[in-house]
């Protein structure tokens, strides 16, 4: 997704990216469900900087994922609409956790990662925004705690 952040998120080339970028995330989902040690009804999306920004349109448009952790996410008002968070962050509604530094300069609290979280379609009980002293990353010990708390809660331990 590094890609995705150094290209001109207006082209369509960006857009075309994006798309293919999101048919090869179900295409993988596809193929977790024909292995039988994997549990497909148990699947989580975990995205980081502009694959957390991507937090806010794939859990809208693939339904087999039952949870999300975004990491530095947020959304940007910028690129063609076909892949614009905006106009799919609201159809989110699976329980969704936000980490986000609060001096975070590629997704703002206030411009960026809370219009996010307060868009966000899930029910206020079931999505939480997180914010630490930070810039762009949180802390890593912080990032796996709240994860996997968050992964326990809505998926159950792992055994």
């Amino acid at each position: 997704m590094t890609a995705l952040l150094e290209s001109d998120q207006s082209s369509h080339q960006y857009a075309e990216l994006a798309i293919q970028q999101v048919k090869d995330l179900r295409r993988c989902i596809d193929y977790l469900d024909t292995r039988p040690d994997i549990d497909g009804s148990k699947l989580a999306y975990y995205g980081f900087s502009s694959g957390g920004a991507f937090g806010g349109i794939i859990p809208a448009v693939e339904g087999r994922l039952k949870v999300s952790v975004l990491i530095a996410a947020g959304i940007g008002l910028v690129g063609r609409p076909e892949v614009n968070e905006i106009n799919y962050v609201s159809r989110v509604k699976i329980p969704t956790l936000i980490l986000n530094g609060k001096y975070d300069t590629t997704f703002p609290v206030e411009t960026s990662s809370k219009p996010m979280f307060d868009l966000l379609g899930t029910r206020a009980q079931d999505k939480r925004l997180k914010l630490y002293e930070t810039d762009h990353d949180p802390p890593r010990n912080e990032i796996i705690k709240e994860t996997l708390a968050w992964l326990d809660r809505y998926l159950g331990p792992i055994k």
